[in-house]
């Protein structure tokens, strides 16, 4: 029997720090992921043409994971999908660190392929977050959940580059790096572990104490869609985040093109996750004041001038620059996507939405990723850079068309 009471400030607060946690241990692994995954297949097979397939794989297997990682959370719990998702990433890192060791791209492509399935099931975290605030409060939640990221940026510069530092990069050398990730998610699955109750059951009290939020039951995803300004948020979210994980997973090999060390590569990642959450409690409060849609547009604005920026020079420092505000325009839209999807969906249907949307968004990175990489090998950095400003720009005048207010939930 759930208490009418509404939830208790202390124990909100508790819950929103372990899930933020969780977060940054996600974040660490990805930073190692991210830097070196287009490395990793290139060393073991020696062709440098496939440099884009283990982002591919990885955004592909994220997106298979999400939906019915959202679907189980709506059906039981939040926190034992999440748990899993944490199980999946250390199991990946192991296997992919293995693959690494023996030289065996197959293995290599079944880490990745479970590190995928891990983000794409702990990233849902934002289905969490949403459930412990009411509607007016939903954005600035979900940002001080997503700010944990912000201090997995750390873990690049901290653990990762000492590893590589001054060493010749072969695929043997990044055996204990996978295996330090593994290590990194073992600690986030210990972190959730300790949410307690989960959040679902904070969502059934939120909306008891707050009578103006649609409870009720679920109901097809189809007639979620059919919400207003749904189909407009669901765009942004599925073009800022392809737009983001394709170039962020091509970013370490671009500055190793450009004669850069390979330990360079997690400095320019780092000020790429700074960016991306550094500002998230400022983004949130600001989203809920200004309203979902202004935020959606603004931060696929940014972001095209950030990736246009990449084709101007090739210093550390500038790529780092652009990358920064690569991840602070996605930061807007990802938080004002999340809201507004929390907002049309009752806590029984917003895992599923959110997890359908990841869908799209991880199959939409895996095929930029893919494009990128084949764009990048015949014409350069150029063509990253304008594929993805035309990219970010172009869904803008139909969002407009579809920027009809939603009743919050």
């Amino acid at each position: 029997m759930i208490s009418e009471a509404p939830p208790s400030p202390a124990l909100v607060r508790r819950n929103t720090i372990l899930l933020a946690a969780t977060l940054t241990c996600l974040s660490g692994m990805l930073q190692l992921v991210v830097a070196v995954s287009t490395i990793t297949l290139v060393l073991v097979t020696g062709i440098e043409s496939i440099l884009g397939l283990g982002p591919a794989v990885f955004l592909a297997s994220s997106a298979v994971a999400a939906l019915p990682a959202g679907k189980a959370m709506d059906r039981w719990a939040r926190v034992p999908v999440v748990a899993f998702g944490c199980v999946l990433g250390v199991v990946g890192c192991v296997v992919a660190a293995a693959g690494s060791g023996l030289e065996s791209a197959p293995l290599v492509l079944l880490g990745f392929v479970m590190i995928g399935g891990s983000s794409g099931t702990v990233l849902l975290v934002r289905a969490a977050a949403a459930d412990l605030y009411p509607p007016e409060r939903r954005a600035r939640g979900i940002s001080y959940v997503l700010f944990g990221s912000l201090f997995g940026a750390a873990l690049g510069p901290l653990v990762f580059r000492p590893l590589l530092s001054g060493r010749h990069l072969d695929s043997g050398g990044l055996v204990i790096p996978y295996l330090v990730a593994a290590v990194i998610m073992v600690v986030g699955l210990c972190i959730v572990l300790q949410v307690r109750p989960d959040p679902k059951v904070f969502a059934a009290r939120t909306a008891l104490a707050h009578p103006d939020a649609a409870g009720g039951s679920s109901v097809p995803l189809a007639q979620v869609l059919a919400r207003p300004g749904t189909i407009a948020a669901i765009i942004a979210a599925v073009t800022s985040f392809a737009v983001m994980v394709s170039v962020m997973n091509l970013a370490g090999y671009v500055v190793v093109g450009h004669g850069h060390a390979e330990e360079d590569i997690f400095t320019v990642i780092s000020f790429h996750i700074i960016g991306m959450y550094s500002l998230v409690l400022v983004i949130g409060d600001m989203i809920d004041r200004i309203g979902r849609m202004p935020a959606l547009v603004g931060g696929l604005v940014v972001m095209a001038v950030s990736a246009l920026g990449l084709g101007w020079h090739s210093s550390v420092l500038w790529t780092s620059f652009c990358l920064f505000g690569l991840g602070l325009g996605w930061n807007v839209s990802y938080v004002a996507a999340a809201a507004h999807l929390s907002d049309v969906a009752a806590p029984s249907e917003r895992g599923r939405l959110i997890g359908f949307t990841d869908l799209l968004s991880g199959f939409a990175g895996a095929g930029l990723a893919l494009a990128g990489g084949a764009a990048y090998t015949a014409f350069g950095v150029l063509a990253i850079a304008l594929g993805a400003t035309v990219i970010a720009l172009a869904p803008i005048p139909l969002m407009l068309a579809r920027r009809e207010q939603p009743a919050v939930a």
